[in-house]
């Protein structure tokens, strides 16, 4: 019967089970680590110009909604200003940085992860990593 290990020995032991461990549960190589995304929202205001404002790591949190997302664009330091009438199912954006809806022309619309949105922005909620777009123009 062999004799149990010395403490140097035991340590050496467990510092060696730990890293063949960790070893075995990292991802092949030439593969990445899948994690899961940020806790953050992405917003883009596109003026229709050529300029945009971009915010790219906008805390996010659970039931945050398109109109959250764009409060937390206007509280950055180098923020926007917008304007908007409503709440939940009647919110509705009417001006950004001063550029406001023309009615019959260009208006303010937007795009959860490309796609245009379909109800208020006061309802849609947005989920961890979600990119919203803003964009000034026409209704295609």
């Amino acid at each position: 019967m062999n004799p149990p290990p010395t403490l140097p020995q035991a340590l050496l032991i467990a510092i060696t089970s730990a890293a063949l461990l960790s070893a075995t549960s990292a991802p092949a190589r030439g593969q990445q680590a899948t994690a899961p995304p940020a806790a953050v929202v992405s917003v883009v205001i596109d003026y229709g110009d050529g300029v945009k404002k971009t915010f790219t790591a906008l805390p996010w949190k659970k039931g945050m909604t398109v109109l959250d997302a764009l409060r937390a664009a206007s509280a950055h330091p180098r923020g926007i200003q917008f304007k908007h009438r409503g709440k939940k199912e009647t919110a509705f954006v009417t001006e950004v940085d001063g550029l406001e809806n023309e009615g019959a022309g260009n208006n303010w619309l937007f795009f959860v992860n490309k796609k245009m949105g379909k109800r208020s922005c006061g309802v849609i909620e947005l989920l961890r990593g979600d990119a919203v777009l803003w964009k000034f123009g026409k209704y295609k």
